[in-house]
């Protein structure tokens, strides 16, 4: 007999296993230390919601002033296109962020986690963050992309 090698996976449910709106499975291999603000993985089944990169602009193309001031924007912006599709929050599944400036967003984690927090609760899907050189918005300081599973 052989053991398989690697850690373990463990699945956690991110809600209740038994409300058919549940849709993602956050996962987290055994023995790795659990992430703060992320997960490692989340698998889901149903409808895909996918938007594109989402700055922190307002309906009249106003970019919010300060850095935090537009990921709450931007994040809105999202939670709006979730909407749309009858999406919730939790039905995100992975977040890609683009940032002009690695060092103001580590500045700024402790504010940034209360905006992500008063739009999005304590879902945490998959992330992914990136410094870019800029966006195509000069002034833009964050694009953020979104994928959500509506479940079936």
């Amino acid at each position: 007999m052989t053991t398989p090698k690697g850690p373990q996976l463990a699945v956690l449910s991110t809600a209740d296993e038994n409300d058919p709106r549940s849709v993602a499975q956050i996962l987290q291999p055994s023995g790795w230390p659990v992430p703060k603000g992320y997960a490692n993985g989340v698998a889901a089944e149903g409808r895909i919601v996918v938007t594109g990169g989402v700055i922190g602009w307002d309906a009249e193309e106003r970019l919010a002033d300060g850095f935090v001031a537009q990921v709450h924007q931007a994040l809105s912006n999202i939670a709006a296109i979730l909407a749309e599709a009858g999406a919730r929050p939790e039905h995100l599944v992975r977040l890609t962020w683009y940032v002009v400036d690695m060092d103001e967003y580590l500045a700024n984690l402790k504010e940034l986690g209360k905006a992500y927090r008063a739009i999005f609760g304590a879902h945490y899907p998959a992330m992914a963050l990136l410094q870019v050189v800029r966006l195509v918005e000069k002034a833009a300081r964050v694009e953020i992309e979104a994928t959500a599973v509506i479940p079936r």
